[in-house]
């Protein structure tokens, strides 16, 4: 449900089968090992975290959307960067100096950006920022919108700098205090609707965009964040009335297992990167018998069971070669490929679903490898797959190119990519918000470092609170 982002213009009984378990009882007990002792891991992660270290302004930590194609910032990106400087700091791979003096700089230039209801040479308005900014000087990019989920991504990651650089100096003091003020300044209320959900955005020009935060989808980050805030909150009535609307998509969704569904994967990953959802639930997923981990993982092993069924017949979906997102795609129409007709998409939004599905044989490498704390076995085998059976067709500088095509495989038209031996259609770029959670989720795999940081933070355990999470074992006491 990420708005479209590119320049190239977004009952427990029943389940189990009339007797009563505890919801602990189904929710898988997965452990972290050291998967950073696989070299062909190690080498993604550390690619992964070069494309934020290399591609990033310095100065001013501006972020870009995609890479090698530089047009413009994603402000979520930013927060991907955000944490991935902390990871990095983690691993080796920078001085804690150096990734603090980065850290400073981004969140000082943009808490000094710009905000206001003016049209043009504006960062944001009321403490939220818009979704693309300008690389000359940080202020909105064209007529993009002023966006609730972009916002509350690049907050996730100023607050997990805000708890990994906690030494008493003069720069990370400074983190710390620019993390909260940049979080306390957002008026929430401001893309509330009457309804008490929250709206995913607004433009100077025409006002809030219709579509609001409902039915299962990344939205829960800005219901968790904004319910939390200190100054401006979503009210606490906003969850349930956020979970009325879950069962638009609960039930198998194509797989083996019901869940609350969304065909894009990605949706379901990124609140594990800052949350760790294994052992808490709230009343919604209570009344169903799950956790939102165990509802992720059952989302994850459909898109895995789609591809190996494989309906449409696409090229090389396997057991190992999945995952769709929202990502890059060949091309926006029809064509005849192998006497089928076959439709296409550039970036759009992809997966398996009872509900806006769509599929043009594109794979995103981050669907597989970003599900890594939630299958591990899985995700690890896909990796290796398709670094194994593709090569240096999908996997350069930085890691995987965000998507690739193997059914359009040949001399068919394409703006947004090229062909190759192996992997057929391959994107040029890399995507900040595909490359975050790679990283982020590798790392939590390996380490559990970035939501065991997250545990400690204050506006974590509040936002939970308010949306009715309660430990379901021990191990949930945490956010207690």
């Amino acid at each position: 449900m990420l708005l479209k982002r590119r320049d190239f213009v977004i009952s427990l009984a029943a389940l189990m089968g009339g007797c009563a378990t505890k919801v602990d009882a189904i929710a898988p007990k997965i452990s972290t090992q050291d998967v950073m002792d696989d070299e062909i891991i190690a080498d993604v992660h550390k690619r992964t975290f070069n494309f934020f270290w290399e591609t990033c302004d310095d100065e001013r930590g501006l972020t870009p959307d995609r890479y090698p194609t530089r047009t413009f910032c994603s402000i979520a990106a930013v927060g991907f960067a955000l944490t991935a400087y902390c990871i990095g700091v983690k691993r080796n791979y920078v001085s804690r100096e150096d990734a603090a003096k980065r850290t400073l700089n981004t969140l000082k230039f943009l808490y000094n950006a710009p905000q206001g209801d003016a049209p043009n040479g504006m960062a944001g308005h009321k403490g939220f920022f818009y979704h693309f900014l300008n690389y000359s000087d940080g202020t909105r990019y064209k007529n993009c919108e002023l966006s609730s989920i972009d916002t509350t991504l690049f907050i996730y990651g100023a607050l997990v700098a805000k708890e990994f650089f906690d030494k008493n100096d003069e720069i990370e003091s400074q983190i710390r205090d620019y993390a909260q003020k940049l979080y306390e300044r957002i008026d929430w209320g401001f893309l509330t609707s009457p309804s008490g959900l929250l709206g995913m955005g607004w433009h100077p020009e025409t006002g809030y965009i219709k579509a609001l935060w409902e039915g299962y989808s990344e939205g829960i980050l800005c219901y968790l964040l904004g319910m939390a805030s200190p100054t401006y909150p979503i009210d606490a009535s906003a969850w349930d009335k956020w979970c009325s609307t879950y069962d638009l998509t609960w039930g198998k969704n194509m797989g083996t297992q019901e869940h609350v569904g969304y065909f894009s994967l990605s949706v379901h990953q990124l609140p594990h990167i800052w949350y760790d959802l294994r052992d808490i639930s709230d009343k919604y997923m209570r009344k169903r018998g799950l956790t939102y981990f165990e509802n992720t993982r059952r989302a994850t092993l459909t898109q895995r069971t789609y591809a190996i069924n494989n309906p449409q017949k696409f090229n090389d979906y396997s057991e190992n070669i999945w995952g769709f997102a929202a990502c890059d795609g060949p091309y926006d129409g029809k064509l005849d490929i192998d006497g089928k007709t076959r439709f296409f998409r550039s970036y759009s939004e992809r997966g398996p679903g009872t509900r806006a599905m769509f599929d043009d044989g594109t794979i995103a490498p981050t669907s597989s490898i970003s599900s890594m704390p939630l299958t591990p076995n899985e995700s690890i085998a896909a990796l290796k797959a398709l670094r194994a059976k593709y090569g240096d067709d999908i996997y350069g500088k930085y890691g995987f190119f965000d998507s690739f095509n193997p059914t359009y495989k040949g001399n068919y038209p394409s703006q947004f990519g090229h062909q190759t031996k192996n992997a057929g259609w391959v994107t040029y770029d890399y995507l900040g918000i595909d490359q975050g959670p790679i990283i982020a989720m590798i790392e939590n795999h390996s380490s559990g470092f970035v939501r065991d940081l997250m545990k400690g933070s204050s506006v974590v355990k509040t936002g939970l609170q308010k949306a009715g999470f309660e430990p379901i074992n021990a191990n949930g006491n945490w956010m207690k």
